[in-house]
């Protein structure tokens, strides 16, 4: 279940200079193997039409070459004959939402049938041929389903079964159309590739009674299979005497049959282990064709035999081809460096960087990773720091934009995520495997090609990417502490803590009895974090924590230091300590910003001299961060801000904090103040109005401007006015199915290996599921169909919330 941040005029430059790519070496691809699925008999039984590489092909009943009837760019899917064979009904997504479509096998003629914006289950078709059975969620609450069916000459759909807390799906008639069979409860129609039993998909065969008759009243359900198991897809026989269906009441899914009349279950096939999927039975009623171990089987009812259904495609499928794609939506990850005048971002899983103010085509960072990740610019903002999986997990890599040269900054099997620069840019901080909290030297002077070595300094759950915050973990504005949010104890409480950048023992910030902390921010001054906490089903709240004990500030102390003591400022000593009643340090003003001067966007030079004056600045303006323990579980206080926060950016001057938070459903972004002098009154202001999500929420430099991504694009408010400013960028990549599906395959079997909340994989023997699934993730012929095939990977573990 799937998954980017010198001088913008230098950027400009160097996008024109070839990147070195580093060699991603491929491991060698296990021999595809296609799969096959969502077969149906023709109506004569001589032919089955089935589903592979999203397209629709037919084969001998008994086997042999199959041939192309439905090809299409889109996902085409669930064939069915119609009684008299001249048509085929089958899914479709060619035209956005899944909806049914009908076609002609003497013209070619095709036609669409349902227009919603989901999916439209098809089910069956009435034994008239007149209608169209189909499952939908459109109408019905909390995505559970109806069952509707619509004329083949078109219109309205209507409703067969649409009991409102109810899911109701996979429909079939018998000879006489006002009895219609349905499968009810449970979650199979959303999680059919689940494997295993769980209560959760329990789910029973009714039948429907009165439907479309014209008789007043509700129709009357009549429950046919027992509770207890997953029951599901039930099939009438000819003569409507009998209804198969697929059950697992004895362990693995098998095809089991009832009479209508009532009786006894009866259990068909004996399959002890696999799934028995998407069966649809031949219009005589004496055969059954099925999907099983991503294959084609059939079942003759007179003798009781299984067998597979031997299949050799002939004919080229449509396939994904390598596509060049210019991509102006769909950001994930946005990072904006220390200077402001550059941006870096993800999409499709690779890293781009370009200007912040001038539109244009962005500059490709990598171009040896599959999948690269969570970009953070140097202090400097001609490096950016990245996660890289080529080397089979991620890796942390750092580029330099103008030297053009990219440096390994750590190494081992284990994923290295979530980098973050010290303040000075000697150092990054990064969490490994989940659980280990790192410090690694950026050092310049170290030997090209040489791996700096690094230490542990924190060990505790630090959770995992895509799982970890983006703001996780947070460094001391003066670079000797490191503050993180983890979950310790029995309870699992998450709280912050904090650490030496130097190692040694943790000290816990936070004590609250919470499930969730995230979004760490430290003020410029060093004396408060703030962090984002909140309960499973209950808002989230901004809270702060003050590092040292703290005297308020109030209106009246304005007033009277006028009567002070003050010494000319020509005598001033630079390093005057504050007032003992202020214990907050405030950054310099900004100056104003010419807005009719043309940015200077040309990088300083590359040298040893620049770095020692960015280090010797830092040093300067940053005095060593006061931490008082003692007390410090009083020192916690949550702020009025009246909404569901999820996630906070603390202004550059730490007077204001910009919170994304959720009112009427809505998530927007909002300003609050933390100045205690300020003239207004500490109320939440309103910055945005729109309903996409906000991520990646950042200030710039000056204060001046919030950066955001919002539907797949990047964004710029001015807190003043409140104007949002696009910002357009454009990234070139060329995006390529068949040499990429492998890897796409083994990123998401890690990703769980990685992830999955029991290390004994709920007793599944992982790698050999690797075995399993490889070939045919290597086969997949579409993303769709790889999506698929990865949804019966995940269904192997019988997990809930999965997928």
């Amino acid at each position: 279940m799937i998954l980017i941040r010198s001088a913008a005029a230098a950027l400009a430059a160097a996008a024109v200079v070839s990147i070195p790519a580093p060699t991603r070496e491929r491991a060698p691809a296990p021999a595809a193997r296609r799969s096959f699925s969502e077969p149906a008999y023709a109506p004569d039984r001589r032919e089955i039409a089935f589903v592979s590489g999203g397209d629709i092909w037919t084969v001998p009943a008994g086997g042999g070459d199959a041939h192309l009837i439905v090809s299409d760019a889109s996902n085409d899917h669930r064939p069915l004959f119609s009684p008299d064979g001249s048509q085929l009904a089958f899914m479709s997504n060619r035209n956005g939402g899944t909806n049914l479509y009908l076609l002609n096998l003497a013209t070619g003629a095709l036609r669409r049938l349902t227009f919603g914006d989901g999916v439209d289950q098809l089910d069956a078709w009435s034994r008239n041929g007149k209608w169209l059975y189909f499952s939908t969620t459109t109408n019905d609450i909390s995505g559970m389903s109806d069952v509707y069916r619509v004329s083949v000459d078109g219109g309205t759909p209507t409703p067969v079964a649409a009991d409102r807390y109810a899911a109701e799906y996979w429909a079939a008639t018998g000879p006489d159309s006002s009895a219609v069979a349905i499968t009810a409860r449970g979650l199979p129609f959303s999680q059919w590739w689940r494997k295993g039993h769980s209560h959760i998909d329990e789910s029973e065969i009714w039948v429907v009674h009165g439907v479309a008759t014209g008789v007043k009243g509700l129709p009357k359900y009549e429950q046919l299979s027992a509770a207890g198991a997953k029951s599901e897809w039930p099939m009438y026989s000819a003569d409507g005497k009998t209804i198969y269906y697929v059950s697992d009441r004895s362990g693995a899914q098998n095809l089991w049959s009832r009479a209508t009349s009532g009786g006894a279950e009866k259990q068909l096939t004996k399959f002890v282990d696999g799934r028995t999927l998407w069966p649809t039975i031949a219009a005589d009623g004496k055969a059954i064709v099925f999907e099983r171990d991503f294959g084609i089987w059939s079942y003759d009812v007179a003798t009781g035999i299984a067998k597979a259904v031997p299949i050799a495609l002939r004919g080229s499928s449509s396939g994904a081809l390598v596509e060049h794609r210019t991509l102006t939506n769909g950001l994930q990850e946005l990072a904006v460096s220390p200077d402001g005048k550059k941006v870096a971002f993800t999409v499709r899983g690779k890293i781009f960087a370009a200007s912040s103010h001038d539109a244009g085509s962005a500059q490709r960072v990598s171009s040896a990773g599959l999948t690269e990740q969570q970009p953070a610019w140097a202090p400097d903002s001609r490096r950016l720091a990245f996660g890289d999986d080529r080397n089979g997990h991620f890796n942390l890599y750092v580029y330099d934009f103008v030297t053009h040269e990219e440096k390994k900054l750590t190494s081992g099997a284990e994923n290295d995520v979530a980098a973050v620069w010290s303040p000075d840019g000697r150092s990054i901080a990064y969490v490994r495997g989940g659980n280990e909290l790192h410090v690694v030297s950026t050092d310049p002077k170290a030997p090209k090609g040489d791996v700096p070595g690094d230490r542990i300094v924190a060990r505790a759950p630090l959770d995992r990417a895509p799982f970890l915050s983006d703001r996780a973990i947070v460094w001391s504005p003066d670079g000797k502490w490191i503050a993180y949010a983890t979950r310790e104890g029995s309870k699992l409480f998450a709280n912050a803590y904090m650490v030496s950048a130097a190692g040694g023992d943790s000290h816990p910030v936070t004590f609250l009895s919470n499930t969730n902390a995230d979004a760490l921010a430290w003020s410029p001054d060093g004396t408060f974090l703030l962090l984002v906490s909140s309960q499973r089903t209950e808002p989230g709240v901004l809270a702060r924590v003050d590092l040292v004990p703290r005297t308020p500030r109030f209106r009246e102390d304005q007033f009277r230091d006028l009567f002070g003591p003050e010494a000319p400022p020509s005598t001033q000593p630079l390093t005057q300590p504050a007032p003992a009643r202020e214990t907050r340090e405030r950054a310099p003003t900004p100056p104003p910003r010419d807005t009719t001067a043309k940015r200077d966007t040309t990088p300083g030079p590359a040298s040893d001299s620049t770095a020692r004056a960015v280090d010797s600045t830092h040093r300067s303006a940053v005095r060593h961060t006061p931490v008082v323990f003692d007390g410090l579980r009083s020192r916690l206080s949550f702020f009025p801000i009246g909404l569901d926060v999820v996630n906070e950016a603390l202004s550059p001057d730490g007077k204001s904090v910009a919170v994304t938070a959720v009112a009427a459903g809505q998530p927007n972004l909002y300003l609050f103040p933390l100045d205690d002098l300020a003239k207004e009154e500490p109320v939440a202001k309103q910055l945005t109005s729109s309903s996409g999500p906000k991520t990646s929420v950042q200030w710039s430099p000056d204060g001046r401007e919030i950066y955001y991504i919002e539907s797949g694009r990047i964004a710029a408010i001015d807190v003043n006015s409140r104007g949002v400013r696009p910002v357009s960028v454009s990234a070139e990549l060329d995006v390529d199915f068949t040499a990429d599906r492998g890897e796409l395959f083994t990123l998401m079997w890690r990703e769980l290996r990685d992830n999955f909340f029991d290390e004994k994989m709920n007793g599944v023997d992982w790698n050999a599921v690797r075995e399993q699934y490889a070939p045919l993730a290597e086969g997949a012929q579409s993303p769709e169909e790889l999506m698929r095939l990865m949804n019966q990977m995940v269904g192997e573990l019988n997990a809930s919330h999965s997928g």
